[in-house]
């Protein structure tokens, strides 16, 4: 019986198949919605975990914050290159521990010029964040102790600056001062935080003397490499606890510098994305839901349009669950059409939107399913109030 109500339903739905081709498309619009939707979290999600990963191997970022002592704010930087000697002699949980500052600037060559991050660093800068030099050398620790005018430029600055030329032992110019390029940094590419090429290293000391005067060995952040993931969180206690005991921090009284993990970075990115995927999602609801209103609708007006068809069909005796039966597989014949439009053009959005954003969005299987399925849903729910209507229609007055 069941079988014989969907041949019927489809032999009507093609004996109207520009209405029914309409009327599917708000289901295929609603469907694609959430399929994208679903597609861009994923693909988001995947690309913010590759670049966090990116950015260093299980590190700690601290930085400086004001703190209220002894009832007086303070709003100075509490950071210095004493704290990370600290942190690297007596955390056992922490591999390296690097220093770093930073300020933009506009730095010149003979013929150019680039606004970039001109970055103050120490010689464990290149371990602890995961660069390395492609030409030249690293900074070294006579170059720290002697303030020298060297440099590092990232792959950026040296096609700004010098064209397709070698950087390495050309001079570049930041304020008054010139310094002599030493490296270029092996090519780490463009994430959405930054472009990681785009930067020039100077030794700490020359920094603090001749970009960002400093006094006290002061530092913006400290970069610190737990010996593993595991790590983590040890070395962060570890930290906590040293650099109180070095900034002589009463107890209960709030930090003067704040500790974040990759993982802190991760979660708050997830909750960010989580609360736009749901934005998205509930849009996406929307649309597939006046999709479903839209089929009920048409719906209806078939069943006014029909109603000698009904009444002829009851005369010769259909009973009211057959007529139910076909109202109901035409509405679920059109949810699934248009489930199965709508997936047809989220496959073909996804591949434009990955080209655009160079991200990789991949269709899940469940996913699919789950977007026809809903689709179907939608169909029985909006398609029973018609096909109730059709079954309680008096045959006489039907035929009338």
């Amino acid at each position: 019986m069941l079988i014989e109500s969907l041949k019927v339903a489809s032999r009507t739905l093609w004996a109207h198949r520009v209405r029914s081709l309409l009327t599917t498309l708000g289901i295929a619009i609603g469907t694609a919605s959430v399929v994208v939707v679903v597609a861009l979290g994923t693909g988001a999600r995947s690309r913010i975990e590759a670049e966090i990963n990116n950015i260093g191997n299980n590190l700690l970022f601290i930085f400086a914050r004001s703190a209220a002592r002894s009832g007086v704010r303070g709003a100075g930087n509490s950071l210095t290159d004493a704290d990370a000697h600290a942190l690297r002699t007596e955390a056992s949980a922490i591999e390296s521990v690097a220093v770093w500052s930073q300020v933009k600037a506009r730095v010149f060559s003979s013929s150019a010029s680039h606004r970039t991050s001109v970055m103050g660093v120490d010689r464990w800068y290149f371990q602890a964040r995961g660069f390395s030099v492609a030409e030249g050398r690293e900074i070294g620790e006579e170059d720290e102790r002697l303030r020298s005018k060297v440099a590092i430029i990232g792959k950026t600055v040296e096609q700004e600056l010098f064209g397709q030329e070698s950087a390495l032992g050309q001079w570049l110019k930041i304020g008054r001062h010139s310094y002599r390029v030493i490296g270029v940094l092996a090519e780490k590419g463009r994430s959405s935080f930054e472009d990681q090429d785009d930067r020039v290293l100077l030794p700490m000391g020359s920094f603090r003397a001749r970009v960002a005067p400093a006094t006290g060995g002061r530092v913006q952040l400290i970069m610190a490499s737990a010996r593993s993931i595991a790590h983590t969180a040890q070395a962060m206690r570890q930290a906590e606890v040293i650099l109180r005991e070095r900034h002589r921090m009463d107890e209960g009284e709030p930090n003067d510098f704040d500790i974040r993990s990759q993982e802190s970075f991760r979660q708050a990115q997830g909750e960010m994305l989580d609360l736009v995927t749901l934005l998205l999602t509930t849009s996406a609801a929307i649309a597939l839901f006046i999709g479903g209103v839209g089929v009920m609708n048409i719906m209806l007006v078939a069943v006014a349009e029909r109603k000698r068809e009904i009444g002829v069909r009851m005369g010769v005796g259909a009973q009211p669950r057959m007529i139910l039966q076909q109202f109901l597989a035409e509405a679920l014949i059109l949810a699934l059409f248009g489930g199965a439009l709508g997936v047809s053009f989220a496959v073909g959005v996804s591949w434009l939107l990955g080209l655009i954003l160079g991200w990789s969005l991949t269709l899940q299987m469940p996913a699919l399913l789950i977007a026809i399925g809903t689709s179907l849903v939608v169909g029985l729910v909006f398609g029973a109030l018609p096909a109730r209507r059709a079954a309680q229609l008096d045959p006489i007055e039907a035929l009338r």
